[in-house]
């Protein structure tokens, strides 16, 4: 019997979880690399685009990514840089900073939708619909959990 097949489902979970997440990270850094992003530059401006329907403040970013403030903010004062977003005080707060994506986040999905969707076609390949939604099921629970872990060290 192999190890692997042995070994708890929580244990094998786990670890299997966080090599998923880092050969992932390194696919795409190869890849967004000729675009001179990072992979928290890109994850920042897709969380944008997909988690929000107005410009949100660098704390709701920060949340949605599951990251900190300040890092958020670094990833975003770096994506200004390179004209991908806009950070903008709140007009009606102005210790608040709102991110605002601009037409090159438009341009440059555009140019890597065809990319991903064949990357995304090759990763869940195989995988059924069933499977998928338990998958789902399972992750937000998971994110459930490690938000009230957090919540509890606060």
């Amino acid at each position: 019997m192999d190890k692997i097949d042995s070994m708890p489902d929580q244990k094998f979970i786990f670890g299997s979880v966080q090599i998923v997440a880092n050969q992932m990270d390194t696919m795409l850094e190869r890849e967004l690399k000729a675009h001179n992003l990072t992979t928290k530059q890109w994850l920042l401006t897709v969380v944008v685009a997909n988690n929000f329907d107005h410009d949100p403040t660098i704390k709701e970013v920060a949340k949605a990514m599951g990251s900190s403030h300040q890092n958020v903010k670094q990833v975003a004062l770096k994506l200004e840089q390179k004209g991908f977003v806009v950070m903008e005080k709140d007009p009606q707060d102005a210790r608040i900073t709102r991110i605002k994506l601009t037409q090159a986040v438009d341009a440059f999905g555009r140019e890597i939708l065809e990319k991903s969707v064949i990357f995304t076609d090759k990763l869940f390949n195989g995988i059924s619909a069933e499977e998928l939604a338990m998958t789902r099921s399972t992750l937000k629970k998971l994110l459930i959990n490690l938000e009230k872990m957090d919540q509890k060290l606060k």
